[in-house]
């Protein structure tokens, strides 16, 4: 698959990650198909379709996959980015709260997966790329919904990476830590968490950019750069699920 004729649809492309890995597929000559809630901004230069709606609503899931076979007539990457946060304890987290977060995070992925995934069968390639979380990897008090969503869209991505494998389709996730992004923002006015406790517990002492998980979203979408990679959960995380120091032990070691 030539750079020039490469099409990649991004979930959550509005903004953060999203957008940012927007910016650098139409850098590399990607044709995009952008989907969120929101109309989402086209990078310069790009041949883009925006779409809009709901991704946790089937319907609106198969309306979509028409309208980008339309235009492009074929899907070769798959960025399944789209995700919202819900930061309470446990014991005060309401059953619609629950599955709210579960339908977007994990139900809208499997849905675009099993729709765009029968494109890239039928074409004997394509590549996947589930946006997880160190939460995928490890539980964090007062997100038992989010927990559960990023372990369950690992989960799936390892099932689907077995599944379609051995027919040309790739399927990986990656696992940010903290990034800077406009969700970061919302959680951080909550007085969830403040700066220096993620820059604190992160081995390299600085949050994630966007551009550090689209770099590795490229990587796993590019089939000359990741051939053989399928069914990981890449960390992008700065050390932190590798890091089991205490805090003071961490910091000496700067």
């Amino acid at each position: 698959m030539s750079e020039q004729t490469r099409v990649t649809v991004i979930t959550g492309a509005a903004q953060g990650i999203g957008r940012r890995t927007a910016e650098r597929c139409a850098e590399r000559g990607d044709r995009l198909a952008l989907l969120d809630l929101q109309p989402s901004e086209v990078p310069a230069g790009a041949d883009a379709l925006v779409l809009t709606g709901d991704l946790s609503d089937e319907q609106v899931v198969l309306g979509h996959t028409a309208a980008i076979l339309e235009r492009f007539g074929r899907v070769d990457a798959l960025v399944n980015n789209a995700g919202i946060s819900f930061i309470t304890p446990a014991e005060d987290t309401t059953a619609a709260g629950f599955r709210r977060v579960l339908d977007v995070n994990l139900l809208a992925p499997f849905l675009l997966s099993r729709e765009l995934g029968r494109v890239m069968l039928q074409q004997g390639s394509g590549s996947i790329v589930n946006v997880a979380s160190v939460a995928g990897l490890l539980g964090i008090a007062d997100r038992a919904a989010y927990n559960a969503s990023k372990h369950g869209l690992i989960g799936l991505t390892r099932t689907l990476a077995a599944e379609w494998g051995g027919r040309g389709v790739r399927v990986n996730a990656v696992c940010p830590g903290w990034v800077k992004t406009e969700m970061d923002v919302a959680d951080m006015g909550s007085g969830a968490y403040s700066d220096a406790d993620i820059e604190a517990r992160v081995p390299m002492g600085r949050f994630a950019a966007p551009d550090d998980i689209a770099a590795a979203i490229l990587y796993l979408t590019d089939a000359s750069a990741s051939p053989f990679v399928n069914g990981i959960a890449l960390s992008v995380d700065g050390g932190w699920a590798a890091d089991g120091s205490w805090d003071t032990l961490r910091l000496r070691k700067r």
